[in-house]
């Protein structure tokens, strides 16, 4: 099934070329996109008890996409799944990646960013959603990873954001002093 998912979707890339820009854009920079959506809200001006919400909705997205990838990179060591192009007739759009295929490390970030996101600022989570959906579809499109290994992603981001949201009463005393400092003198 995973197979045929993978086949279907990729498969799509021979019939046009304009798609084709637009999917490795996403696939290869779509998570410099939401690097630039992070420090956007960080430095965006407004009322201080605004701000600090959209720190604070920085700060959990930035965690929650970092243990996730911690996690992955513990995954990867336990299952080393081949890339469906190494299995698969594929169209490749971007340069083949050697690393194993599950989880997607793309997918993983973008929701852990994402989600963490629409927790805190629902209208920008929800731009952050549309955008972590894309680049995960282009993943597959381009040829990298299946269907499954962008899900795989997704719920391990998924997961990390929520647990780092529910945390924030336990972290909030560590962080607060690190980050009143950066107001004193201007980084947030």
């Amino acid at each position: 099934m995973d197979g045929a998912l993978f086949t279907a979707i990729n498969g799509l890339a021979r019939y046009s070329d304009r798609p084709n820009d637009f999917f490795e854009f996403f696939g290869n920079y779509g998570p410099y996109l939401m690097i630039a959506l992070l420090v956007a809200i960080w430095f965006w001006p407004g009322a201080r008890t605004r701000r600090n919400l959209r720190q604070w909705a920085v700060i959990n997205a930035t965690a929650a996409a970092a243990i996730a990838l911690g996690v992955n990179q513990v995954i990867i060591r336990l299952w080393d799944r081949p890339r469906p192009f190494m299995s698969h007739p594929a169209i490749m759009l971007l340069t083949p990646s050697r690393d194993p295929s599950f989880p997607s490390d793309h997918a993983t970030f973008a929701f852990g960013v994402a989600v963490a996101l629409a927790l805190a600022l629902r209208r920008i989570g929800i731009v952050a959603l549309l955008l972590a959906v894309l680049i995960s579809f282009a993943r597959v499109y381009t040829g990298e990873h299946y269907v499954s290994d962008v899900l795989g992603g997704a719920f391990i981001g998924t997961t990390l954001a929520y647990a780092i949201y529910w945390s924030r009463p336990y972290v909030e005393p560590v962080i607060e002093p690190p980050l009143r400092l950066a107001r004193r003198i201007y980084l947030a």
